[in-house]
């Protein structure tokens, strides 16, 4: 179904998936999981055009990339050479720059009544990174859950980082601050003011940092986090409206973002309209090599998967 037209003129399609209590809406456009319903509510922040899309949104719903959040001062050096990257987030690098993987046109690859597979090519030089990247994510309904594979091969060394930041509001009310979160996390990454990992490996033991056992997003902290967290084998959970969603994935981290920087006037929703949990590596790993490593080569494959489970 057509979402509508680009300036460039490209268009955007629209691809509807269902599978038993479990309906989603997925643009070409920047990969995005514009709406997904459970039992008939929509649990997402979506928006209505493709125009606001490009003009209000906060990555709703999006595969960001080359490289999900931040990479210190737009820099980073693979292999004895310095690349430079777009600066668009104060001193900072963010989500891919300022064309990242959320504002280009995917191709639909597979697509049947459950599952869609996108593909992109990020050509050598894209936002300044290197080697020609192809990427691929597919969403698949199954078993009340949303699952999402990713896939990565590069034609040059490389660093990548993919993520989905979708906003989850499982009440509908319009305000995740009662929403009870769990994470699975001993560890947590403090951030300096620009919001650069220290480096540092932090315990969350008797700190407001600590979800290990559950607690309300507004309970501490003013209820404003924007932080990765080292996850211990397990995922998160969060619970609202008579609603769990179980998060569990393959990658190292989880950046817990409360969306209490939403402003609603630029975009629709207010402060706490909805809360992240964007599996993936760490945020400025390619400057960082005590973090796990971002970098992908030629000839390797990298494959992860995230899945968020409604009970």
């Amino acid at each position: 179904m057509n979402f509508g037209t680009l300036p460039s003129g490209e268009s955007v399609e629209l691809v509807e998936l269902s599978s038993g209590r479990l309906r989603a809406e997925v643009l070409t456009y920047g990969a995005i999981v514009r709406s997904l319903e459970v039992s008939g509510r929509n649990v997402v922040l979506g928006l209505d055009t493709l125009e606001d899309y490009q003009t209000r949104s906060r990555y709703f719903g999006a595969v960001v990339g080359r490289y999900g959040n931040r990479i210190a001062g737009g820099r980073f050096t693979l292999d004895g050479v310095e690349y430079e990257l777009a600066v668009n987030n104060g001193t900072a690098h963010l989500h891919g720059g300022i064309v990242g993987f959320d504002k280009k046109v995917w191709s639909i690859e597979s697509n049947d009544d459950r599952s869609v597979t996108l593909r992109l090519i990020s050509p050598d030089g894209d936002e300044g990174y290197p080697g020609t990247l192809t990427a691929r994510v597919t969403y698949t309904l199954e078993d009340d859950a949303l699952r999402i594979d990713y896939e990565m091969e590069t034609e040059a060394p490389t660093v990548v980082n993919l993520t989905n930041h979708s906003y989850f509001d499982l009440s509908g009310e319009g305000d995740v601050r009662d929403h009870v979160v769990r994470i699975d996390a001993d560890h947590y990454l403090p951030v300096d003011d620009a919001k650069i990992p220290t480096g540092e490996l932090a315990p969350v033991k008797g700190t407001a940092f600590d979800f290990t056992e559950p607690h309300a997003v507004g309970e501490r902290n003013d209820g404003a986090y924007d932080h990765c967290y080292v996850l211990g084998g397990g995922g998160a959970t969060v619970t609202a409206g008579g609603l769990t969603m179980e998060v569990t994935t393959t990658e190292p981290g989880v950046q817990f973002y409360t969306g209490h920087m939403l402003d609603g006037d630029a975009t629709p929703y207010g402060p706490f309209g909805g809360l992240c949990l964007e599996t993936q590596h760490f945020p400025d790993s390619p400057n960082k090599p005590q973090f796990p490593s971002t970098v992908l080569r030629p000839g390797r494959r990298r494959t992860s998967t995230t899945t968020y489970k409604f009970i």
